[in-house]
């Protein structure tokens, strides 16, 4: 199976770190169907995110990733958000922006509207990945996110993402490293948002809410905050660890990923005062 699930032996909070988009295992079928090069392909990746949350066990939170590249499947997206011009047979019905512009389930382009595929595919083949990759890691996440708001009395879910450094070059201003995105509110409560842009900040960077990235459909299906399931989007700016032209880790990316690593122990507490009782009701 493509996907990563880590555990700590003692989970703290009901904390998740999750990277849906740093997958890079390209298999050959997939790149028998596309003529870009692989530096292309990869443009649309979260490159090194899960590296990033790798410690969240030894912080006491879970960890999960995937292998499987965005631009095979994207895990962050409805598994109904089928691009017409991707797949042969899909009714031509409204479609919303995201799938207009050929970044449904299955993607039709990856960054600068680079075409993926040298043509449509059956909708066998969609309904394949789709069973393949984007199923079994949304059963994992809703299993997880049912068992730690039992557990705990609340879900805490970090989605980690990164973004091109070009992605904010129309902001006037100094721009933010990163950028957390809560729905406006609505997939997560102001208290957990708060928490992560504290311990953010609290590193040295600079954070922006919901603009221009507020969420997409990890946030949407899962966050319920009035049900203390809380979700974020957490987006880096990728020029602080990676050079963005050759996909490589920045000199400095240990000490960078060292300073995540005390963002995501910080977090992988939150609201543990809270859910003290059930933790120990049911303690590991």
């Amino acid at each position: 199976m493509p996907i990563s699930l880590s555990r700590p032996d003692r989970w703290r909070s009901g904390v998740i770190f999750a990277s849906p988009h740093s997958g890079c295992d390209y298999p050959d079928w997939f790149q028998q169907e596309t003529n870009l090069p692989m530096h292309l392909l990869r443009s649309s990746e979260d490159a090194f995110v899960d590296k990033l949350i790798e410690t969240a066990p030894d912080a006491g939170a879970v960890a999960l990733s995937t292998t499987v590249p965005r631009c095979i499947v994207d895990l962050n997206r409805g598994c109904d958000e089928i691009d017409p011009l991707v797949v042969q047979g899909v009714p031509r019905h409204p479609l919303n922006q995201r799938t207009l512009a050929g970044l449904g389930v299955i993607p039709r382009v990856v960054s600068q509207g680079r075409t993926i595929h040298q043509r449509p595919m059956s909708r066998i083949e969609a309904e394949r990945r789709i069973n393949a990759y984007w199923r079994p890691y949304h059963q994992i996440l809703t299993a997880l996110i049912s068992e730690a708001r039992a557990r705990f009395g609340q879900a805490i879910l970090i989605d980690m993402h990164s973004m091109p450094h070009d992605a904010l070059n129309h902001l006037q201003g100094r721009r933010p490293d990163m950028v957390l995105g809560n729905r406006h509110g609505l997939s997560a409560s102001a208290r957990v948002s708060n928490a992560v842009c504290d311990a953010v900040q609290a590193q040295g960077w600079t954070v922006r809410r919901n603009s221009p990235f507020s969420g997409a459909y990890i946030c949407t299906a899962y966050g319920r905050p009035g049900h203390n399931i809380h979700v974020l989007q957490l987006e880096i700016d990728r020029s602080l660890y990676m050079d963005e032209v050759n996909i490589t880790p920045r000199a400095d990316f240990d000490d960078f990923s060292s300073r995540m690593a005390r963002v995501v122990e910080t977090l992988a507490g939150l609201g543990a005062e809270d859910a003290g009782e059930c933790t120990e009701v049911a303690a590991e």
